[in-house]
């Protein structure tokens, strides 16, 4: 049976941006455990998204968040830090965000590949025997990190935080809020995540394409203001107050 979302109105959302550029993931390497700080090219561009994509009449409008869940990485949390100071603060004050930093958004953990480039893991697989050079080329959604992660793990990781996003949505809808959940995390699980959200299986060497830049967004949410419909939001349209007759 289907479960509509109620009252009728605006449909909750889920806004993620990914950390901002750092050298690691300017040069390809791998990064989880390790605290790396934006450069001052990403520090850059995510005030610029703060200031494009935060405020009234934006993509997010902080008035309608209910939750901030952020990695508790360094990078992450800089990247929260700059988009707060540098959105649109009208109405001032700006509305008090409740933070959540939570190991559930982590970035996959990487183990033995922590620091390496895809070349580089490539080459350890073939020096340890676990692949040969004939064999396919290592991918991480279907093989995930020796001393790390396996695309089971992460599946089991992503779906009960996506269990806790979706019972902080329904309590406030029921109380007559909007909703919406705002995630700063990392590129991998973010991209997990969304596979998660829309049902599809993390695991598989031909996993569904999806890009997402150091310092980009996106937005899930759900169909037809259906709880058991999730979906993507192609558009990731801005907040707008309806015109009252």
């Amino acid at each position: 049976m289907s479960k509509a979302i109620t009252p009728a109105g605006t449909t909750p959302r889920v806004i993620f941006f990914r950390h901002g550029e750092t050298e690691w993931s300017l040069s390809g390497q791998y990064t989880s455990i390790t605290d790396l700080n934006l450069t001052p090219t990403g520090v850059r561009r995510v005030a610029a998204v703060g200031r494009a994509l935060i405020g009234p009449d934006r993509l997010v409008d902080l008035r309608h968040v209910e939750t901030v869940f952020v990695s508790p990485r360094a990078r992450a949390r800089e990247t929260l830090d700059l988009l707060l100071a540098n959105c649109d603060a009208q109405p001032k004050p700006l509305p008090e965000v409740n933070e959540v930093v939570t190991e559930a958004v982590r970035e996959w953990d990487y183990g033995d590949y922590e620091g390496l480039t895809t070349p580089q893991i490539i080459e350890l697989r073939i020096k340890r025997g676990t692949q040969t050079k004939d064999d396919p080329k290592w991918t991480i959604w279907r093989d995930g990190c020796e001393g790390g992660e396996k695309p089971a793990d992460v599946t089991a990781r992503l779906d009960a935080f996506i269990a806790q996003v979706i019972e902080v949505q329904q309590k406030a809808v029921s109380e007559g809020r909007y909703g919406d959940v705002v995630i700063v995390a990392h590129g991998h699980i973010l991209r997990s995540l969304t596979m998660r959200w829309l049902k599809l299986r993390i695991e598989g060497s031909q996993p569904i394409a999806l890009i997402l830049e150091a310092g980009g967004s996106g937005v899930l949410s759900y169909e037809h203001h259906n709880w058991d419909e999730r979906a993507l939001n192609l558009g990731g349209a801005f907040t707008v107050p309806k015109e009252v007759n």
